[in-house]
């Protein structure tokens, strides 16, 4: 795998484009599921991204929505919403990597955050051979609905103490999920993480729980 590729991926009429990276002697590819209104782009991903990198994983950083789909949401605000067409774009995304030479072998590991955890959860009940373990970051895995009886990875759920709102919805879906699972909550932290030394918590705890959960779990 090369250290760095930007490719365009195919899932179903859609091209999306994204961005590969990690080492070459990689132990796991870990998708990442952004939020609402976000993109590949987005500087917390990012930075989780790299920590992940420096940790031994591979990370495909992707757009979900095609730039004309991208257009529309800038007005609408809708298709951030569907999550399950985005779900449904992160199983093909999985699909891709399971049949590239350099990354196939790999676990799958899903990071999503804000409506993005959804999504990942869905997907992760979608491909539960694949996908080996799952991190929401301030997400709403609740909407996830009635997937999350289903998934199977280990899901690290990770919100901010000063999210109120967010932790209620957090502990519902947790409630709702039989798989192996755990609601952190970070002290000091509001939705975005945006307080000095949050967001470097969040991309430590998601790098133990991917390195903790290198493999698939067993059928039920």
């Amino acid at each position: 795998m090369a250290t760095r590729e930007q490719v365009t991926i195919p899932v179903g009429a859609a091209g999306l484009p994204a961005d590969i990276d990690g080492p070459e002697d990689a132990t796991g590819v870990v998708l990442f599921a952004h939020g609402s209104g976000s993109s590949r782009h987005s500087p917390r991903n990012v930075a989780v991204a790299r920590t992940l990198q420096r940790r031994g994983s591979a990370t495909v950083l992707v757009d979900l929505l095609t730039p004309e789909e991208d257009e529309v949401d800038a007005v609408t605000a809708e298709l951030r919403f569907d999550i399950g067409m985005l779900a449904e774009r992160l199983a093909g995304i999985v699909d891709w990597l399971g049949a590239e030479p350099s990354l196939g072998r790999l676990p799958v590991g899903l990071f999503g955050a804000s409506t993005g955890a959804a999504a990942a959860l869905v997907a992760a009940a979608a491909r539960p051979e694949r996908v080996a373990a799952v991190v929401s970051r301030g997400g709403r895995p609740d909407l996830a609905g009635s997937a999350l009886s289903a998934v199977r990875a280990p899901t690290l759920m990770l919100v901010g103490g000063l999210d109120e709102q967010v932790i209620t919805l957090n502990e519902q879906a947790a409630a709702a999920l039989t798989a192996p699972h755990e609601l952190r909550i970070v002290p000091g932290a509001t939705h975005l993480f945006e307080e000095p030394g949050t967001l470097e918590q969040v991309a430590d705890a998601a790098a133990d729980w991917f390195t903790t959960h290198p493999t698939l779990p067993a059928p039920p």
